[in-house]
């Protein structure tokens, strides 16, 4: 039997595109199958600090820092960050740090960040690489960290987390379009399958319009970052966020082109997670104002 992918169609017409996408968004209960969320609501912790930009959206990093360290422990339930890395890496792991690299790419402060904390956790500098790049750099790493940056896209309609392993496909123009679909099947593939332990969002400065070019018009600082484990969750919120975002410009729906069928198919296709916002616990942690979710 050949397994059902979602088609834009569907999207416009089926539960996910019916009343403006309202099954991303949270309207509806889709009731996903997903071997990884059946019964208990996927986690994704949202951390906001007011004073990790200024006026010029520049970065704090000692600000960054504390709010980094709030996300890992928020996220592993550990009482410090220190620990909270050690349950998630160790210190025989080889750590890609899979991060957005151009184009609205992800804050150098928020990899170095990273970096420093693991490296408190004992994680030695050799092993932590940049896992961003072709197959051959996720078969070099037992662990993958993903750090993308949020961002709509052109040619996907979401362009953060499930298009950050797009490289890894080693054919990324064939998920674009309507194609984006199909983008959790590359987390499936045998040399990345199981290897994400902790998905984290800069969702610092995003973009929800016109991405990846930069449109200063579409950026706004929501100081923030977003992690969870499970990759589709983390994308559902994102996407609630841009949309939000966008319906607040418009003052009305402003649907993404290409619809982003992607995170659905995900959950019903590839079962990376949960797409269903009524099976997604968001904990929120700082400053609130226009959280959007």
């Amino acid at each position: 039997m050949s397994e059902k992918v979602y088609t834009r169609r569907d999207f416009i017409r089926g539960t996910l595109g019916a009343a403006a996408g309202a099954a991303v968004l949270g309207n509806v209960n889709l009731n996903s199958e997903s071997d990884l969320n059946a019964t208990v609501p996927s986690r994704v912790v949202l951390v906001r600090n007011e004073k990790v930009l200024n006026e010029k959206n520049q970065v704090d990093a000692g600000v960054l820092r504390q709010m980094l360290d709030e996300t890992v422990v928020k996220f592993t339930g550990k009482t410090n960050a220190m620990d909270a890395w050690k349950s998630l890496v160790g210190a025989g792991d080889t750590v890609g740090l899979v991060a957005t690299p151009h184009l609205n790419a992800t804050h150098e402060e928020v990899i170095e960040a990273v970096k420093t904390s693991l490296a408190a956790a004992g994680i030695p500098a050799k092993s932590i690489i940049d896992g961003q790049g072709g197959p051959d750099k996720p078969k070099a790493c037992t662990v993958l960290i993903a750090l993308p940056a949020l961002k709509a896209h052109w040619l996907t309609g979401i362009g953060t987390v499930l298009k950050n392993y797009i490289m890894y496909s080693g054919n990324p123009s064939g998920y674009h379009d309507e194609n984006n679909v199909k983008l959790g099947e590359i987390w499936n593939l045998p040399f990345v399958k199981g290897k994400t332990k902790l998905v984290l969002v800069d969702a610092l400065v995003p973009l929800c319009d016109k991405g990846p070019q930069p449109d200063p018009r579409y950026k706004w600082p929501y100081k923030g970052l977003i992690a969870g484990a499970d990759p589709v969750a983390v994308e559902t919120v994102c996407l609630k966020v841009i949309m939000e975002k966008r319906r607040l410009i418009k003052g009305g729906p402003w649907p993404l082109s290409p619809p982003p069928v992607c995170v659905e198919a995900a959950d019903r296709t590839y079962k990376l997670g949960t797409s269903s916002m009524e099976n997604i616990r968001i904990e929120k942690f700082g400053w609130m104002q226009e959280a959007l979710v």
